[in-house]
C-alpha cells in the first residue's frame, strides 16, 4: 500500500467552505478511482490560515498514475481551486505504508 498526501492552505474565514468543496470534487474522485483504498480530510487552523492535508491509500504506484498521470507526483488541482488556495504546491509525497 501507497499513502499519498497533499497539503494545501487558505485563509481560515474560507475554511469550511473549501471542505464542502473537498468533499464535493477531490474526495469523491479519489474514492472512485480503481485501486484507491481510502481518502481523508486532516484540517488544521492556525489562526488567520489553515492547513489541509488530504491522505489518501492506493494499492499500487499504477492506480496512483490512473488518478494523478504523470508524473506521479504531481499535484493534482480542480478549477476552483484558484478561487481558495494560498498557493498550489506542485507536489505531493507518497510513502510506503509498512505497518
Amino acid at each position: 500500500m501507497i499513502a499519498r498526501l497533499w497539503h494545501g492552505r487558505v485563509p481560515s474565514a474560507r475554511a469550511d467552505e473549501y471542505e464542502t468543496y473537498l468533499n464535493r470534487t477531490g474526495l469523491p474522485d479519489y474514492r472512485k478511482t480503481p485501486g484507491n483504498a481510502g481518502a481523508w480530510i486532516l484540517r488544521r487552523s492556525d489562526g488567520a490560515v489553515t492547513d489541509f492535508l488530504i491522505v489518501t491509500h492506493w494499492d499500487s504506484l499504477e492506480s496512483i498514475r490512473a488518478f494523478a498521470g504523470l508524473p506521479v507526483d504531481r499535484a493534482r488541482y480542480y478549477p476552483e481551486d484558484d478561487d481558495f488556495l494560498l498557493e498550489k504546491e506542485e507536489k505531493v509525497a507518497h510513502y510506503d505504508i509498512r505497518a
